[in-house]
């Protein structure tokens, strides 16, 4: 038998509308600015290339803003992805150091994986032709 689904108290959580506060962000930007080294250890990537990335991407993956609320910039979902592809944390632990939902980055994540792949694919991705 299943199990009736109770509707939601709050539209979001109070720690995650402060991506500001509890986010990764800050301390990304911090790392970047005053220890690369470990910007690189958490991202695998240095501070340059992600700006060539976010470059690359930025217009694919844009978002509005909506009545209800602030669209989820281009830098924090290339930062969640790269987080997630870097760690292989599940999304429900990763909501926790992104200060994004699960759901949300259910649909990010996978959007911006395609959104570097039809980028990248041209120059740096080649298919086999063997068959």
């Amino acid at each position: 038998m299943l199990k009736a689904r109770t509707p939601r108290s709050v539209w979001m959580k109070n720690w995650m509308s402060d991506k500001t506060k509890f986010g990764h962000l800050p301390l990304l930007q911090e790392l970047r600015t005053n220890n690369p080294e470990d910007f690189i250890n958490y991202l695998r990537i240095d501070g340059t290339t992600f700006d060539h990335l976010l470059s690359l991407i930025g217009p694919l993956i844009q978002k509005e803003d909506t009545v209800m609320r602030e669209c989820i910039p281009p830098e924090q979902r290339l930062l969640a992805t790269l987080t997630y592809l870097a760690s292989g944390m599940s999304y429900q632990r990763l909501k926790f150091s992104t200060a994004i939902s699960a759901p949300s980055l259910c649909e990010i994540i996978p959007e911006t994986c395609a959104a570097l792949y039809q980028v990248l694919k041209k120059d740096y991705l080649t298919v086999s032709n063997i068959l």
